[in-house]
């Protein structure tokens, strides 16, 4: 049955609409000040964490004025899953302190996956966790695991100019902003501005259909469809799927080369020593500014689009020079709305890290 939300209400249709107008004004009307205060009473020191693929990042904040300090990179594939890495990085704090590892009060970790229960399994790393088992094993009051690019999105509001390089006029935070992050798979996240605070949307948006452009981008599709069921722009729009697009520029193109991993791409396609690898980050580049379009219509994210990720930002100049703005942009009937959202990258690879701590100051654990 179909009903109007004035029925449903059962009320006026005139209501309803001053209804609608005040839950629009809970984002519009009354900016939230991104600078407040944390919650009184949030015992220190927290341990934060960035737990991607291939690495986990480990912060810690003994001060919240101060942010995230003593950071340490730690390779995913060196340690057994978060408790036995914290420990690790732990052990390390303790010996730059002078003595044994410090305890931390509170945690918050920002993992590379969906979170569904207190069972935790990484999309792209055969880390697996229990959050009570990670809690206990930690010895913290409270535990707080997000998706990584929730925490992300957190922190886009008060990341700075040094943090940040605007792909034409900068992004202001106001409204809704979403955020993209090419690493060993693809994170997408948003941030919505209330009267209450930033509140994060997170998502598993990397993993839908990626939609060709053109003719020669069908091809690509086309090409890595017969060995994948399903092409999401994962596929090919990260550290696991640019040996993919690789692959497949080769076949389109008629080239026949040998599979390279990502790294090996990224150094021949910056030098321009390998004219395949060049095409392939100019393929990469008018996908991602395609996908990010994309993505901007969905969420309606005005305020700006943020590409994170650790892989970017190793194209250097070249990811600038490129076609994504172009692409981001070509939207037909669209593309004026497009025109006005602002992008950039984000040169701060430890952003996630400052959204893992304001989480625990947003959710009081």
């Amino acid at each position: 049955m179909h009903c109007s939300f004035a029925t449903l209400l059962g009320d006026s249709g005139l209501q309803a609409r001053r209804l609608l107008g005040d839950l629009m004004n809970v984002i519009t009307e009354h900016p939230a000040d991104i600078t407040a205060p944390p919650r009184a009473g949030l015992a220190l020191p927290w341990l934060v964490a960035d737990v991607g693929g291939t690495n986990a990042r480990f912060g810690w904040v003994d001060e919240v004025s101060a942010g995230v300090q003593h950071v340490r990179t730690l390779p995913v594939a060196e340690h057994g899953g978060p408790a036995a890495a914290a420990a690790a990085y732990l052990a390390a704090l303790g010996d730059d302190m002078g003595g044994t590892p410090p305890a931390p009060r509170r945690a918050a970790l920002a993992v590379a996956t969906a979170i569904r229960g207190d069972d935790v399994g990484l999309t792209n790393s055969p880390w697996r966790f229990s959050q009570r088992a990670l809690q206990h094993a930690l010895d913290v009051e409270a535990l707080l695991v997000l998706n990584d690019f929730e925490a992300l999105a957190l922190s886009l509001p008060r990341l700075g100019a040094s943090q940040l390089r605007a792909i034409g006029v900068p992004p202001h935070p106001q409204g809704t902003m979403a955020v993209i992050g090419p690493g060993t798979g693809l994170g997408v996240g948003g941030v919505v501005q209330t009267t209450h605070g930033w509140v994060a949307l997170p998502g598993e948006g990397g993993h839908a259909t990626l939609a060709p452009y053109d003719d020669f981008e069908s091809q690509l599709l086309a090409h890595v469809r017969r060995s994948r069921e399903h092409v999401s722009a994962e596929r090919l729009l990260s550290g696991i799927g640019l040996p993919v697009l690789h692959d497949a520029m080769a076949a389109v193109l008629g080239h026949s080369v040998p599979t390279l991993p990502a790294e090996a791409i990224v150094e021949r396609g910056v030098a321009g020593t390998d004219p395949l690898c060049s095409s392939t980050l100019d393929t990469f580049c008018a996908l991602l500014g395609g996908f990010a379009g994309n993505v901007a219509l969905t969420m309606g994210a005005r305020g700006g689009v943020y590409i994170g990720g650790g892989i970017v930002p190793r194209f250097g100049e070249r990811f600038f020079a490129s076609r994504f703005r172009e692409r981001f942009e070509a939207k037909g009937r669209f593309r004026s709305y497009l025109q006005s959202i602002p992008t950039a990258l984000i040169t701060d690879t430890l952003a996630a890290l400052t959204g893992a701590a304001l989480a625990i100051e947003q959710h009081g654990q």
